[in-house]
């Protein structure tokens, strides 16, 4: 079973958000690293960017697929996990920790209650299973 930590919220899609008062971290989920398999290229939003809740930002890329990611919440992406461009693996060794993608100032810190807590993405992703 997927580790899913109680204190993320998260997208149906397998973005995963830790929010520290207007500033949320964002980075896919320990299943969807499982499902994808190793990683080998990740394109991340560019630092400055305005992301809207919903829209593509990036893709993920594994030996098996590639995948879209999701932003889970709007505003202003203020930092991005540089070390993924030459180590992608970094988010198959520790999705919630080193393989963080990127961090983003909130617009609207009341999108975050549209998210799914950990009860129910494990809940989700086992009726996937």
């Amino acid at each position: 079973m997927s580790n899913v930590p109680s204190e993320l919220k998260f997208l149906p899609s397998h973005e995963w958000v830790m929010v520290e008062g207007d500033i949320a971290t964002i980075g896919v989920s320990d299943h969807a690293q499982e499902l994808l398999g190793d990683l080998v290229f990740i394109e991340l939003p560019d630092e400055g960017d305005s992301i809207s809740a919903g829209d593509p930002v990036g893709v993920i890329e594994s030996v098996k697929a590639a995948s879209d990611t999701y932003a889970p919440l709007s505003g202003e992406v203020v930092e991005i996990n540089s070390e993924l461009e030459d180590s992608p693996e970094r988010v198959n060794d520790d999705p919630y920790g080193d393989g963080w993608m990127y961090k983003i100032k909130m617009e609207d810190a009341d999108e975050v209650d549209n998210l799914l807590d950990a009860e129910s993405y494990t809940d989700s992703i086992a009726e996937d299973e």
